[in-house]
């Protein structure tokens, strides 16, 4: 596991990109916790789950968390429309199976979109210009 408090590399893309943040909160128990932590590690991500997030036009996907506060951040190119890109998502295979997998951890209702479970954030500072 990579050291927090080194930072994380990012990837080097030749031109701007958008930056999408979302939040989600998982359930306060700790086995469930490291139960999704595990199944989000390397190697244990369906690749049909991978192959999705790179068809819709995303460049990278990371999730970071703290307790059982996850924060996603997820870079596109400029052109990309988050709406249609998530309907789209949503139709590719084992995308709802996926969706069903990980709803166990999370706070959310039962059956509740991806949409309804990570919520969009709105920026509030950057310091580039």
């Amino acid at each position: 596991m990579e050291d927090r408090k080194q930072g994380y590399k990012v990837r080097e893309y030749h031109g701007p990109v958008k930056r999408y943040c979302q939040m989600l909160s998982l359930k306060d128990d700790p086995a469930l916790v490291a139960e999704y932590r595990k199944r989000h590690s390397e190697g244990r991500i369906w690749p049909e789950t991978l192959a999705a997030i790179r068809e819709v036009g995303i460049l990278e996907m990371e999730i970071y968390i703290l307790g059982t506060n996850l924060f996603m951040i997820v870079e596109t190119p400029l052109d990309f429309d988050w709406d249609t890109a998530m309907a789209r998502m949503a139709t590719l295979p084992r995308q709802a199976e996926w969706e069903e997998y990980m709803s166990v951890f999370q706070q959310a209702e039962p059956g509740a979109s991806s949409a309804e479970k990570w919520q969009l954030m709105d920026r509030m500072f950057h310091l580039y210009e």
